[in-house]
This record gives structure tokens, C-alpha cells and sequence, in this order.
């Protein structure tokens, strides 16, 4: 009987890195409706790269304009501020690693979701925020937009410290949702959903 070589369910022997299963993560990624996925480092070149892919995909499904630019808009808010918290801390590439998600859900709205390591006290600031904002209705977020504008900016964030993200609640579908997740050094995993 000819060697057939190394069967497809047994890795090759010397090889201590187990074989991904690209089966298993695609059937999830189908289940899960996502279109687009990144888990890394975020540098400035790879988010635009990352936009423009998501901008050719969004133009390839015929997406409604008004839609495009809201997924496209929650997209760069959220990936840039990820990056500007790592900027802020000091973080080198391995501790500023984040993970974007842009999927549909069954209504076929786009979802837009993004998570970071973050100090667990500024996770808790930031998730009391965001409930903050999810609580309210579309008059109470565009009054809220209003007042932000007119607060002087802070110049040690040097951005426009919630504007975008009240932006991003105003643009949404559903209110904002995120999840914070503890971890063992006294810091957390933060979590963000868009819904457009």
C-alpha cells in the first residue's frame, strides 16, 4: 500500500502548535453572521487598511449610504480611540492588541463591535458611561451632544472625550451595549457594541 503521507486529522510529528481548525472558525464566523474580523495590535497603517477593506465591502453588498457611513464612522471612532488609550498609557503592541468584529444580526442591521485591555478603573468609568448614554432616548443623546460641544476640551486626552461616543449612541439602532470583563492584574477587558 503507497505512504500516503500525514493523514488531515493527525498534526505532523515534531510539530508542537496545534493545527487551527479553519473549518470549525469559519462554520462560527457563518453562525455568527461576521463579515469582518481583526484581533491584534492597531496601528494607524492597518485601520485604514481594515477601512478600506470594510468601505470595498460595504460598497460590494450595496449598502445604503446613510448605513455605510455610520458603520464606517463607528468603525474609526472606535479602533482610533483604542489606540489613543494604549498612546496615553504607554502601552507597547502586545498590551495595546484589540479585537474588531463587524457582523449583521438577524434584522441584518451592522454590528460594529471592538474590545481592548483597559486599567479596570477606567474600564468601570467608561461602561458607567456608556450605560449612561443607553439609557437615554434620541432627544435626551442630542441634547447631550449639544452640551459636550460647548464643554472646553481637555487638553491632557487631547480629543473630544465622549463626543464620539455620544455620536456613536445618536447614529445606532438599539442603545449602546458593553461588557467588562475583569482580569487578574487590575486590569479589565472592555467590550463595545454599535448596532446601525
Amino acid at each position: 500500500m503507497p505512504d500516503q503521507g500525514p493523514s488531515a486529522q493527525s498534526p505532523t510529528k515534531g510539530n508542537h502548535m496545534e493545527v487551527l481548525d479553519l473549518h470549525a472558525l469559519q462554520q462560527t464566523y457563518n453562525e455568527q453572521r461576521i463579515l469582518l474580523c481583526f484581533n491584534g495590535p492597531l496601528t494607524r497603517s492597518l485601520i485604514e487598511e481594515i477601512g478600506k477593506a470594510l468601505r470595498n465591502y460595504l460598497q460590494g453588498e450595496n449598502a445604503a449610504a446613510s448605513a455605510a457611513t455610520d458603520v464606517f464612522g463607528a468603525y474609526i471612532e472606535m479602533t482610533q480611540n483604542i489606540r489613543h488609550y494604549a498612546a496615553s498609557k504607554g502601552w507597547d503592541d502586545l498590551e495595546a492588541c484589540a479585537t474588531v468584529v463587524i457582523a449583521r444580526d438577524l434584522e441584518g442591521r451592522y454590528v460594529v463591535s471592538a474590545g481592548n485591555v483597559v486599567d479596570a478603573v477606567d474600564g468601570t468609568a467608561l461602561a458607567q458611561q456608556v450605560n449612561g448614554l443607553a439609557a437615554l432616548d434620541k432627544d435626551a443623546l442630542k441634547t447631550a451632544y449639544k452640551m459636550q460641544l460647548r464643554k472646553p476640551r481637555d487638553e491632557e486626552t487631547g480629543s473630544g472625550a465622549g463626543l464620539g461616543l455620544i455620536d456613536m449612541a445618536r447614529r445606532a439602532s438599539q442603545p449602546l451595549a458593553c461588557v467588562l470583563r475583569e482580569l487578574p492584574d487590575g486590569r479589565a477587558f472592555f467590550s463595545l457594541r454599535v448596532v446601525i
